[in-house]
C-alpha cells in the first residue's frame, strides 16, 4: 500500500520550480535555485522530495555521464522518452514507437517479459547551434 506524500511548503516549492524548467537538473542545482529564490529548503529535503516525486512517476530522472541524478518535471505519464541538449540541457519528450517495438520482439526473442528500458537522446538544439554560429 503506498502512503500518499503529505503536501508542505518546501514540497510546493520544489514542484513549482521544477514546473519552470524545461531542463533536467540535479538535487544541488536545485537546491541552489531555491535559495536564490529566498528558500530555506534543506538540501535533504530537496533530496527526499525528488526520490518521492521519481517513485510517484511526477518527475524524469536521467543519469548523467558522471552517474548524477537529474531531475526534470515529466509532462505526461505514459511512457516515453527524451531529446536533451548536450549544451544547455533543454528537454523535450518524445515518443518512440519503433524503439517499443524493437525492444519487445528482442526480449521476446531470448524468452523475456515484463521489460523495461529508457532511450535518452542527446544532441545540440537549434538555439544552441544558432547561438554558436
Amino acid at each position: 500500500m503506498t502512503v500518499p506524500q503529505r503536501q508542505t511548503r518546501q514540497r510546493a516549492e520544489i514542484v513549482e520550480l521544477l514546473g519552470g524548467l524545461e531542463e533536467f537538473r540535479s538535487a544541488q542545482q536545485l537546491h541552489d535555485l531555491l535559495r536564490a529564490r529566498g528558500s530555506s529548503v534543506s538540501l535533504a529535503t530537496v533530496y527526499r522530495a525528488m526520490q518521492s516525486l521519481s517513485d510517484s512517476g511526477d518527475v524524469d530522472v536521467l543519469l548523467a555521464a558522471d552517474g548524477e541524478a537529474l531531475y526534470r518535471w515529466c509532462e505526461r505519464k505514459a511512457h516515453h522518452h527524451h531529446l536533451v541538449c548536450r549544451e544547455c540541457g533543454t528537454a523535450v519528450e518524445i515518443d518512440g514507437p519503433n524503439v517499443e517495438r524493437w525492444a519487445d520482439a528482442v526480449a521476446a526473442e531470448h524468452g523475456f517479459a515484463d521489460v523495461a528500458h529508457t532511450l535518452e537522446l542527446f544532441g545540440t538544439c537549434r538555439a544552441c547551434r544558432t547561438a554558436r554560429g
